[in-house]
């Protein structure tokens, strides 16, 4: 097929949900401050304030997850790799890089968890309060993710993490861009909660 492998795809699908939910993940901080206040936001082209930031952060989701769950399938293709729909549901004894395989499937449940709770007839049955706990999940996702991209060898053959790799450096990006944000919005925590 073109020298493209199953395993070239699933990796250029886990790329692919790393920068959506990077992205998501920044829409979601963005959503929990009072942005349209902020006279950056005011600044903004009128086209752009136009847009649904919840909206999108919802289709991002989506999109998200139709990748995150394609990524680990095209693993079941490539024989060579050895991958049973077990070893990616249940990692503990998976052919490759099993604890690193772990953090993914780890970060895939808990998104599920955080999209399964964010749809309207279950948020509105969890309350605002327990919906906004689970939903806190999401910062732990999203460094789990990452530290699966950015530990995974995307050979399977249990080589170091080359760090100045293109794929690992645009990992490393969204990490720094994630950890910002995060630092960002527990000083806002921390700033309107004095100010209340």
């Amino acid at each position: 097929m073109f020298g493209i492998s199953y395993l070239d795809i699933s990796g250029a699908l886990g790329l692919c949900a790393t920068a959506l939910l990077s992205f998501n993940f920044l829409l979601g901080i963005l959503l929990s401050t009072a942005y349209k206040r902020s006279v950056y936001w005011k600044k903004l082209p009128s086209i752009i304030q136009q847009i649904s930031i919840d909206r999108l952060h919802n289709w991002t989701a989506y999109l998200a997850l139709f990748f995150v769950v394609s990524h680990p399938l095209f693993l079941l293709l490539d024989k060579e790799q050895a991958f049973t729909l077990r070893d990616i549901l249940w990692p503990v004894a998976a052919p490759k890089q099993a604890n690193i395989v772990m953090l993914g499937t780890i970060s895939f449940y808990a998104l599920l968890i955080v999209i399964i709770t964010t749809q309207k007839m279950v948020k509105k049955r969890l309350g605002f309060r327990l919906w906004k706990n689970i939903h806190l999940v999401s910062y732990a996702t999203a460094l789990l993710f990452l530290f699966h991209g950015l530990l995974m060898d995307p050979l399977l053959k249990d080589r170091p993490t080359d760090w100045l790799d293109a794929e690992k450096f645009f990992s490393e990006f969204c990490l720094l861009l994630i950890l910002a944000a995060m630092t960002l919005r527990i000083r806002y925590h921390f700033t309107a909660k004095a100010n209340a």
